[in-house]
C-alpha cells in the first residue's frame, strides 16, 4: 500500500530536490564508506556547507554516517529512495492507464483518410518555364 501523506516521504523528495545532495549521493552509490573531506573535495563549497548537506541527507535517512578517531566516513542507505520509488510507480501506472485509454479513444475515433482528388494530382505537376520573359515595348 502507498502512503500519500508520510513525512519520512517528505523528507526523502526534499532531500532529493537539492542538485548537490544528489551528487553526493552519486559519489556513495560509486564508492561506499568515504569521510566527509572525501565527499567534499569536488564541490566548491566550505566544508560547513557541505555537512549541512549530509545533516540533511542523514535525517531523510539517505545516508549513514560512523565514526572511527576523528574520521567520520558516510555510506549510501537506499531504504527511502525504495519507498519514494514505490509511490512513483503508483502515478506512473495511473499515467499509463490514462493514456492507454486516450490512445484506445484517438484510434476508435480516428477519421479515415481524405480520398485523393485528381485536381490535386494536377496541380502538384511543376509547372512549365516559359523561355521568354515576355514582350518589351519599344518607346517610340
Amino acid at each position: 500500500m502507498v502512503k500519500f501523506q508520510d513525512a519520512a516521504l517528505d523528507r526523502t523528495f526534499a532531500a532529493l530536490a537539492d542538485p548537490t545532495r544528489r551528487a553526493l549521493l552519486a559519489r556513495l552509490a560509486a564508492r561506499q564508506d568515504l569521510s566527509v573531506s572525501e565527499l567534499a573535495e569536488p564541490f566548491s563549497m566550505s566544508l560547513p556547507a557541505v555537512m549541512k548537506h549530509l545533516d540533511v541527507l542523514s535525517d531523510a535517512g539517505l545516508i549513514t554516517r560512523t565514526k572511527t578517531g576523528r574520521t567520520v566516513a558516510c555510506r549510501l542507505a537506499a531504504a527511502p529512495m525504495e519507498q519514494a520509488m514505490a509511490w512513483l510507480q503508483h502515478y506512473r501506472q495511473f499515467w499509463t492507464e490514462a493514456l492507454d485509454q486516450l490512445a484506445a479513444y484517438v484510434e476508435e475515433t480516428a477519421c479515415p483518410p481524405a480520398p485523393v482528388s485528381r485536381s490535386s494530382d494536377i496541380s502538384a505537376r511543376p509547372r512549365k518555364k516559359s523561355s521568354a520573359r515576355g514582350r518589351i515595348r519599344s518607346r517610340s
